[in-house]
């Protein structure tokens, strides 16, 4: 439910990660380490344990949705692999594909797909969704400061591999390992990962919003591991919003219900709609909204109105739209994600101002949903420190990242190390100042 700004944040990173001493310390050390491009490669990786073999694809309308899917939400994950959640729409073959065919990806946006895929006697075992990316848009794991560095010291940032959901600052699994794949197709998995470094000549690799156990895997096999912190609401059991509230310290509980009532007041209504109850001018009224918004705060929104068309007619189930009507018609909304255990939140736009709208939309009726329908928790999006007064807590985030470079590899995992503990420092501070009643 955020916007994405297009600089780093230092967050109260120790002084050696401040951006300007970074850049300069990183640029010092590629000028000593800094080689020649990487020869270009064949992405043909064989496993000497099986007979497994990788190669890309450049769209998924090249592999059936069944194949992908059987990889990316498999019905039987164990509950280690689920990681808490046991779908997740944002690896699905519905929703990647409806970015591809509403271009809302592709090679004019910085985002040209290149889908590994893992085969065993031409059976699909293992994939991921990766991409050639020509910027560092659209990704929230922000390595702005990197590439800058590594052209300041005569390299050649871009182009690079983006393993990740587009657009979608959502955990969840990256390497998308079937549960009955033979032993070795997570590590030709990632070799892959490599091998589509050299093969298109990219800097590095980047695996966004990966699960703690595909990030733990990344790093055994060498990638530098990135921590970040999300704020989500966790479901403990509610009966109702009401006895969510009652967890809550009385100021809290009395600002929240304060908030909830001056956002609607006597003239608001909220409209939630999923599946077939949301029609194609839902889609045109809530676009409008996201289209605002977008280019009002961050300039180019990512999503054509294509995509909306895609999902409504792929994946509708999966979508939940909270829309705000006045004299009958929609002045703000949110769209919504459906897992199996949370709810995500990722856009949201209006084109009218009103006091706390945007927290009752996106935060309040989110929450109210989660509890009433049972689901363990909300994720609503990237950044935001104002979500902790309502409720939210403070989770970690993880990324992996490797590079061709092996000078410039050492100088980004040295930064690491210092930027996890300040994230580390950071996520206990806030758990500290968590507006729940504070136990006897």
């Amino acid at each position: 439910m955020t916007r994405e700004p297009y600089t780093n944040r230092a967050m109260n990173a120790p002084q050696s990660a401040k951006p300007g001493l970074w850049i300069a310390r990183l640029s010092r050390a590629l000028r000593r380490w800094l080689p020649g491009r990487p020869p270009a490669s064949s992405l043909r990786i064989r496993s000497a344990m099986h007979e497994l073999t990788a190669r890309t694809i450049p769209s998924l309308d090249r592999i059936p949705a069944e194949a992908w899917d059987a990889c990316a939400n498999p019905p039987d994950l164990s509950p280690e692999d689920a990681a808490g959640e046991r779908y997740n729409p944002f690896v699905s073959h519905a929703f990647l594909s409806a970015l591809e065919r509403s271009r809302s990806v592709g090679a004019r946006t910085g985002w040209t797909p290149a889908h590994l895929l893992v085969e065993e006697a031409g059976r699909l075992v293992a994939c991921a969704p990766a991409y050639v990316k020509t910027h560092s848009m659209g990704e929230y794991v922000f390595d702005h400061s990197w590439a800058q560095a590594y052209e300041n010291a005569g390299g050649r940032y871009y182009p690079k591999v983006q393993i990740a959901a587009p657009f979608t600052p959502v955990t969840g699994r990256r390497l998308l390992v079937a549960p009955d794949a033979p032993a070795g197709a997570r590590a030709t998995l990632i070799a892959a990962l490599r091998g589509l470094r050299d093969a298109v000549e990219a800097s590095s690799v980047h695996v966004t919003f990966a699960n703690l156990r595909d990030a733990e895997a990344l790093g055994a096999a060498g990638f530098a591991r990135r921590t970040g912190e999300q704020f989500h609401f966790l479901n403990e059991g509610y009966a109702d919003f009401e006895a969510f509230l009652a967890a809550l310290s009385s100021r809290k509980r009395k600002t929240i219900r304060r908030e909830r009532r001056d956002a609607l007041g006597d003239d608001i209504a909220i409209d939630l709609l999923t599946g077939s109850d949301i029609t194609s001018t839902h889609w045109d009224t809530f676009f409008a909204f996201y289209m605002d918004t977008g280019a009002r705060k961050w300039g180019r929104p990512y999503l054509t109105r294509a995509f909306f068309d895609e999902i409504g007619r792929t994946m509708a189930d999966k979508v939940l739209l909270v829309m705000a009507r006045r004299d009958g018609r929609h002045i703000a909304g949110a769209i919504n994600f459906l897992g199996k255990d949370a709810i995500y939140g990722r856009n949201w736009g209006a084109i009218e101002e009103r006091p706390f709208l945007h927290f009752e939309v996106c935060y309040y009726q989110a929450i109210d949903y989660a509890i009433t329908h049972g689901f363990a928790r909300v994720e609503a999006g990237a950044q935001g420190e104002h979500k902790l007064a309502r409720g939210y807590r403070p989770v970690a985030t993880y990324s992996a990242h490797d590079f061709a470079d092996a000078g410039f590899a050492r100088a980004v995992r040295d930064y690491l190390v210092r930027e996890r503990e300040a994230v580390d420092e950071q996520i206990a501070d806030y758990e500290a100042g968590l507006p729940f009643k504070k136990a006897e």
